[in-house]
C-alpha cells in the first residue's frame, strides 16, 4: 500500500533534472563537434592526396608505355575529376614527355579552405600544398 502511494507522486520529470540533462548534452556537443568538423576534414584531404598519388602512379605507368605523361583522358579520368566528396577537383596541368603536375583544388568555401587549399604531385614525386606547407603530412 506504502508503495503504491508513492508512485503517485513519482510522475513526470521535474525541471530541475531536465535542465541538468540539456546542460550535459550541451557540454558533449561542444567537445564532440569540433572533433567531428576535424575529422571530415582530414577525411577530405586523405580523399585528394590518394587520387593524386593514385594519378601519379597511372601516369608512370602511361610514361613506361608511350615515353611522355599523358593527359587525364588519356589515363582514363575525367577532366576535371571531381573526388567523392565533391571537395576537389583534380587536373593536370600540361602534361609533356618531361614532366606532369597533378593538382587537386579546393572546391568549398569553408574554415578548410582557409588551410589545405589545394595539393600537387609532378613528375619527380615532389609534393606541395597551399596555402599552408604541411598539408601532406597533417593530421588536424
Amino acid at each position: 500500500m506504502m508503495l503504491r502511494n508513492s508512485l503517485r507522486h513519482m510522475r513526470g520529470v521535474t525541471l530541475l533534472e531536465l535542465m541538468i540533462v540539456v546542460v550535459i548534452l550541451g557540454i558533449l556537443t561542444a567537445i564532440a563537434f569540433p572533433n567531428y568538423r576535424d575529422f571530415i576534414a582530414r577525411a577530405k584531404r586523405t580523399e585528394a592526396k590518394a587520387i593524386l598519388l593514385e594519378i601519379a602512379q597511372n601516369e608512370e605507368r602511361f610514361y613506361l608505355q608511350n615515353n611522355r605523361y599523358g593527359t587525364m583522358a588519356e589515363l582514363g579520368y575525367a577532366d576535371p575529376l571531381i573526388t567523392d566528396t565533391g571537395s576537389y577537383s583534380v587536373t593536370i596541368n600540361a602534361p609533356d614527355a618531361n614532366n606532369f603536375t597533378a593538382v587537386a583544388d579546393y572546391l568549398i568555401g569553408d574554415s578548410e579552405a582557409d588551410k589545405c587549399v589545394s595539393f600537387n604531385i609532378d613528375g619527380r614525386g615532389i609534393k606541395g600544398s597551399g596555402p599552408e606547407t604541411d598539408c601532406w603530412t597533417r593530421t588536424r
